[in-house]
C-alpha cells in the first residue's frame, strides 16, 4: 500500500483573510506524527484574501519556495527586493542569517493561492539570498520541469540543500514515471486534480510520501498539477 497523507488530514487555519491547509505541523497545527519529510519541513497551502497579505516578519536558516497557483503576490524584503509574482512563476529566498520579507495579495479583486515550502538547508548562517523565474506551462506540460536544484542546473532555482524540485501539469490520460533511487525519499503533493499511482487515486491536497527505491507510474484522471520532490533518505 502506498502511503498517502489525505487532504481532509491535514492542519486547517482560517483567518479570514487567510485560509491555510498545513502538511506538516505549523504555528497552532501541532501532530507529532508531521513534524516534516526528510528536508522538507512545510508545505502551506494559502489563499490569501484580495489586498491582504502577510506583514513585514522575519526568517533564518531556512530555504523558502514560493510557488504560484493563481493570482498574484507583491514581495518586498529586507534585501532591498520589490516584484510581483504571478501564477506559473516561483520564488526561492535563502533566510540564511536572517531576513525579513512581507507578501501581499497585489489584487483587489482576486485571491492568490499559492504553495509556499520550507526546506532545511544544508549549512546554517549563510547570507541571504533571492530569486525568481516563471515556469512556461508549456516547459511542464506533460513532463516533468525542473524547478530547484543543489546546483541551479538548467536554469533551476538553486536551494542549498541536496533536494530537487519538479513540477507538471498533467492532462487527463497521460502518464509519468515515478522513481526513487536506492537511499532517496521522495514526497508528492497533488496542487489541482486527481491522478492513479499503483491503482490508488490521489486528488488535490493529497500527499504521497515514499522511503525506498521505488518504479511506480503516475495516470492523471483530470488536468492536475503536481509537485515531486527528490529528497535526502528519510529516517521515517
Amino acid at each position: 500500500m502506498l502511503n498517502i497523507r489525505p487532504s481532509n488530514t491535514r492542519g486547517y487555519a482560517n483567518h479570514g483573510w487567510l485560509e491555510s491547509f498545513h502538511s506538516f505541523s505549523f504555528s497552532n497545527y501541532y501532530d507529532p506524527a508531521h513534524m516534516g519529510f526528510s528536508v522538507l519541513r512545510v508545505i502551506n497551502d494559502d489563499k490569501v484574501a484580495p489586498g491582504k497579505g502577510f506583514g513585514m516578519h522575519g526568517h533564518q536558516d531556512m530555504e523558502i519556495i514560493t510557488y504560484m497557483l493563481e493570482g498574484e503576490l507583491r514581495h518586498t524584503d529586507s534585501m532591498g527586493n520589490g516584484s510581483v509574482i504571478r501564477a506559473g512563476d516561483v520564488q526561492r529566498m535563502t533566510a540564511g542569517t536572517g531576513v525579513r520579507h512581507s507578501e501581499m495579495n497585489a489584487s483587489d479583486q482576486t485571491t492568490a493561492h499559492l504553495l509556499q515550502i520550507w526546506i532545511t538547508p544544508a549549512t546554517l548562517n549563510l547570507a541571504p539570498g533571492y530569486e525568481e523565474k516563471t515556469i512556461a506551462v508549456a516547459s511542464k506540460l506533460n513532463r516533468w520541469a525542473l524547478i530547484a536544484s543543489p546546483d541551479a542546473w538548467d536554469g533551476s532555482l538553486k536551494v542549498h540543500q541536496d533536494v530537487t524540485l519538479c513540477a507538471t501539469v498533467l492532462e487527463a490520460g497521460h502518464s509519468l514515471p515515478l522513481e526513487v533511487s536506492a537511499g532517496r525519499s521522495a514526497y508528492m503533493h497533488i496542487a489541482r486534480g486527481e491522478v492513479e499511482i499503483d491503482g490508488q487515486r490521489l486528488a488535490t491536497g493529497d500527499a504521497l510520501k515514499i522511503d525506498s527505491a521505488t518504479q511506480l507510474e503516475m495516470r492523471a484522471q483530470a488536468e492536475s498539477e503536481v509537485l515531486w520532490f527528490d529528497l535526502p533518505g528519510s529516517a521515517e
